[in-house]
């Protein structure tokens, strides 16, 4: 009784839990579509990071030159809509780059396994040899695994990647546009809301904070240590701001002699 006890609480014995899938720790990714998920995810919090910094930078470096509204509010537009067009079309031409040769690489794995399907399960079954199976189990896995899913095999095992989730360039760049336009708000917002003799110290202040909210938001996506992540973004970009506001102020000390 104890032995048929013990066999069916074995992992994979018959039982009620024999065909559920094993499941990963809570606090692993193993989520469908999460590649696609991070790859948006990322693109926004460096598009706000870019636009926190670029427009910020732009204004401070005027309102160091000048006091006066208007040029601060051209720059600072100007300065948003440049920024947002051009990271969002970098964001497309780089996942787009980035996603054609994945596809290029899927069609191929399929063409390849149309054409030779004996080469290429011997090819799956010496990339298990070579990460350690002996060669009957490696050719047993590619057997049971080709027949599951060849294509899905041959490209995780040989390429580390999932037909599924090929990236968006789309959703890249819209993420990327539209964090870049929403970071770059604030900075202008402060920059003109707040009376001339505090307006550049108290937009550093408020620039810093939001540098260290995404830098924070960034390393955590990417499992980073928050601290050194956050302070190199906060370093960065006072590094910015203060050298656009001694040219901004070498300008207007020239320009006013």
């Amino acid at each position: 009784m104890a032995d048929e006890l013990s066999k069916r609480n074995r992992p994979g014995a018959d039982g009620p839990d024999a065909r559920r899938p094993a499941a990963g720790h809570a606090d692993e990714p193993h989520t469908e579509g999460l590649a696609g998920r991070l790859n948006w995810l990322r693109a926004g919090v460096l598009g706000a990071n870019d636009g926190i910094v670029s427009v910020a930078a732009v204004t401070v470096g005027v309102a160091a030159a000048t006091a006066q509204i208007g040029p601060i509010l051209t720059a600072g537009l100007a300065a948003l809509v440049g920024g947002a067009i051009s990271m969002a079309l970098g964001e497309y031409v780089s996942v787009s780059s980035q996603s054609d040769t994945q596809r290029a690489l899927i069609a191929k794995e399929k063409r390849e396994l149309s054409d030779m399907p004996e080469e290429e399960l011997a090819e799956l079954a010496g990339l298990y040899e070579a990460k350690g199976l002996s060669p009957g189990t490696a050719r047993q896995v590619a057997v049971e695994l080709t027949e599951h899913d060849a294509l899905s095999a041959h490209l995780e095992a040989e390429l580390n990647i999932d037909e599924d989730e090929v990236v968006s360039p789309w959703h890249a760049a819209l993420a990327s546009g539209v964090a870049f336009t929403l970071g770059a708000v604030l900075p202008l917002a402060a920059v003109l809301l707040i009376p001339e003799p505090w307006r550049v110290g108290i937009t550093f202040a408020v620039v810093l904070m939001a540098l260290a909210g995404t830098g924070w938001l960034a390393a955590w996506i990417g499992d980073a240590p928050r601290v050194r992540a956050t302070a190199r973004v906060v370093v960065g970009g006072a590094l910015a701001l203060g050298a656009t506001f001694a040219v901004g102020s070498l300008l207007g000390t020239t320009a006013a002699g």
